[in-house]
Formats: C-alpha cells, sequence, structure tokens
C-alpha cells in the first residue's frame, strides 16, 4: 500500500475557519481532522454506480481536470460500484495530481441495514477492503454510511471507531446522516470529525440546529446533493427523462434507498418551479448549478461542498463556483422565501 505520508501531522482544529492561502480555491479547516481543504470538493457516487454509466478513462479525466481546478477533497464510499469508484480513485492517487488529495469514504452499506452489524470486526473488515482499494495505509477520513437512527447513540460503535483511529487505520471519522436529529446525536460525540449531511436551497432546515451544533464543536461540515441529483443546475424541465440504471429514474419514490437523495425529497414539478423562481437571482456570466454551490459556500459553517461531475467540462464548472463573490443578504433572503412559499411544507418537516 502507499505510504502514509499524508498523516504526518494530524493538528486539531474548529469547525470550517478560512485560511489564508496561495492556492485559487478558498480553503477551509475539515472540522477535527485539522486538515484545510477546498471549499469546493468532488462527490463521486456518478463514478462508481446509479447514474448512468460512465467510463473507467472518463472517470480519471474528471478527477485529474477537479483537481487541476483546485479541488483536494474527494468524497466516495466502498458501496459506489462495489468498491469502483474507491479503485479509480486509488489509481488518481498515485498520479501526480493526486499526491496531496484528502479523500473521505464511507462504510456500512454493503450489509443489511441492522444496528447489530456494526461491529469492530466489520468496521476492521470493512476499513482494509477500502484501503486496499485506494491503496492506502490510513484513510484519511471514514465516514459511516446513513446507517440506521439507533447505531448513533450507540456508545460500543463510537468505542470502536476510535480503536480504528489507534490502530491507525483510519485518521478520523465522521457520519453522513439523513435528518438533522441524527447529525445532533452524532455532533455530540467528542472524538467526530465531521458531519455529511444534504443541504441546499431546496432544503434548509440545517441552518435551525445543525450548523450552530457543528460551528459551537468544531465538527466539519460535509454538503452532499447540493444541486438536489441535478434539479438546481437549471437544464431539466417536464419532459426531462433519465437513464433506466439512473437513480433519478428508479428512486422517484424512495424504492431503492431515502427518498431524499434523490432531487433532495422534493417532487420534481414542484422542483422545477422553484428553479424557475431562482433563475433570475443568478449573477451574469455564471449558470444556476455555481449560483446553487456558491449559495452554499456563502455559510461559514460548510467545511467543503461536494458535486459530482460525469465529465471534465462539468469538473471544472462546479470549482470555479469558488471564484465567485458571495452573494447578497438580499439574494439570501429571497432563495429562503421561495423555500418556504414552495418547498418547505414537503420536506422540512422529515428530515
Amino acid at each position: 500500500m502507499r505510504g502514509d505520508r499524508r498523516h504526518n501531522s494530524h493538528r486539531r482544529s474548529g469547525g470550517s475557519r478560512r485560511l489564508a492561502t496561495l492556492d485559487a480555491m478558498e480553503q477551509r479547516i475539515l472540522g477535527r481532522t485539522g486538515k484545510p481543504v477546498g471549499v469546493v470538493g468532488l462527490g463521486t457516487w456518478q463514478l462508481g454506480a446509479d447514474w448512468g454509466e460512465v467510463h473507467e478513462g472518463d472517470a480519471l479525466d474528471v478527477l485529474l481536470e477537479a483537481a487541476d481546478a483546485g479541488v483536494n477533497f474527494f468524497d466516495t464510499a466502498d458501496v459506489y460500484g462495489d468498491g469502483r469508484s474507491e479503485r479509480i480513485i486509488g489509481q488518481f492517487l498515485r498520479s501526480p495530481a493526486g499526491s496531496n488529495a484528502t479523500v473521505a469514504t464511507k462504510m456500512g452499506r454493503r450489509m443489511a441495514q441492522d444496528p447489530a452489524n456494526y461491529t469492530l470486526d466489520n468496521f476492521r473488515a470493512w476499513t482494509d477492503r477500502s484501503r486496499e482499494n485506494l491503496g492506502v495505509d490510513t484513510l484519511d477520513l471514514v465516514q459511516l454510511h446513513c446507517p440506521p437512527t439507533p447505531v448513533f447513540s450507540s456508545d460500543a460503535v463510537f468505542d470502536a471507531l476510535d480503536t480504528l483511529v489507534q490502530e491507525k487505520r483510519i485518521a478520523a471519522y465522521g457520519v453522513s446522516v439523513e435528518t438533522c436529529q441524527e447529525a445532533l446525536t452524532a455532533i455530540a460525540r467528542p472524538g467526530l470529525a465531521t458531519v455529511q449531511i444534504i443541504f441546499n436551497a431546496l432544503r434548509l432546515k440545517p441552518l435551525e440546529e445543525v450548523f450552530p451544533a457543528a460551528a459551537e464543536a468544531g465538527v466539519g461540515i460535509i454538503v452532499r446533493v447540493p444541486l438536489a441529483s441535478g434539479l438546481l443546475s437549471g437544464k431539466y424541465d417536464e419532459h426531462t427523462r433519465f437513464a433506466e440504471n439512473d437513480h433519478r429514474n428508479f428512486n422517484r419514490h424512495g424504492e431503492a434507498f431515502d427518498v431524499g437523495e434523490t432531487f433532495s425529497g422534493v417532487d420534481f414539478g414542484t422542483g422545477l418551479e422553484a428553479v424557475r423562481r431562482l433563475a433570475p437571482l443568478v449573477p451574469t456570466g455564471a449558470t444556476t448549478a455555481q449560483f446553487a454551490l456558491r449559495w452554499i459556500i456563502d455559510h461559514p459553517a460548510v467545511s467543503v461542498v461536494i458535486p459530482g461531475a460525469r465529465d471534465s467540462r462539468q469538473a471544472r464548472a462546479n470549482a470555479d463556483a469558488a471564484a465567485l463573490p458571495p452573494l447578497s443578504r438580499e439574494v439570501h433572503d429571497e432563495v429562503e422565501a421561495i423555500y418556504r412559499d414552495l418547498v418547505a411544507e414537503q420536506v422540512h418537516h422529515r428530515w
């Protein structure tokens, strides 16, 4: 396995404090990992499965283009393509472009979602597989992958995660959550480094309690589904169709996994209407997707936002959102008004 040269200095720092840096992209501290990461990272679910076919060469091009655009944080999971995403990232890490990357993976969804499966022995096996896939001795960050709710209250689970850190299988651990309450339960754990949560212009609830609690505890916030499965790209309409193996086709009503992961749980037609009302707020020269990402970055509790990309052009465009100036208070107020008028009734009470 590749040497663990990335963990020689594992300092701790609070929340997502901004860093002065020579890099083009703004850097923030990733919670209790102590690592500086660019505010726009890359989610790699698309490179593994459930978004239609992406060829390996194209996937590597996405990673390389993102790195060239200043991205240094990459989020994956052992279940994405049953390890395919991790293995492709492993190839990337062996290239010069990947030498300074921080990689977060996730574990726990390759077995039945039974709290009894969240044991130290399974954690060792799962992380050993991810270490092999990625070609590293120590994983930068491992997140429990939206586990059953009782897992968040289990002392044994978090003791086991602490043991993985002591054994140097992992450098830090976090959780990926479905609900704000799960996030708040996890944030109370003293060893927790990060929380990954859905947050976008169609899912505002984390602003109420989760973001303040994370900032107070020094826990980093990783924002997933920032474009609401592409809805906030502004490219879809009532005639848009998705591939048979694309979750936006087969999980519209939560048939395969939590419905909140697909279009953020918002009815497709309602989402389209909301995006049309957001369109006049998009700054001149920016895309709707870049506007949606900049809106997220404007929240200081956010450490990094992880949009996906299926091609190198999209990876570059997403990264460029970090260069947009912050949006005005008036724009933020209007986004919140659109959410209250159209979306909140569908999603606010659920997650």
